[in-house]
């Protein structure tokens, strides 16, 4: 398994923005975001996997979530932009190396501690 660590949490106002960073004990194939709130079970938000682009991203955070890898500091970045209310959440990190980009919390067997993200209106 991997240490994840994620940072970068905060109270923000509606529309504005938030950088989340994990930083991992070592590189893996696949990184991915996810998310819970006290009524939602862990949602995908967004992954990466091995190639440079590839990329996946949840419906309702196209275009305003951009998931990218350091992969010199084995860091895994989330940039949030435009940010609402119902992005209110406890954000983890999450990282496996089983040579497959999933988009399910079962394809991860690391996870970090989580961060929470708090959108006012």
């Amino acid at each position: 398994q991997v240490h994840l660590e994620e940072s970068g949490g905060g109270l923000v106002q509606v529309g504005g923005s938030l950088r989340l960073s994990c930083t991992a004990s070592k590189r893996t194939f696949s990184n991915g975001w996810f998310r819970r709130t006290p009524q939602k079970a862990r949602d995908f938000v967004a992954a990466a996997g091995w190639s440079v682009g590839s990329t996946y991203y949840a419906d309702f955070v196209k275009g305003r979530f951009t998931i990218s890898r350091d992969n010199v500091t084995n860091t895994i970045y989330l940039q949030m932009n435009n940010l609402k209310p119902e992005d209110t959440a406890v954000y983890y990190c999450a990282a496996d190396d089983r040579g497959i980009t999933g988009l399910g919390a079962y394809f991860y067997d690391s996870w970090g501690q989580g961060t929470q993200v708090t959108v006012s209106s």
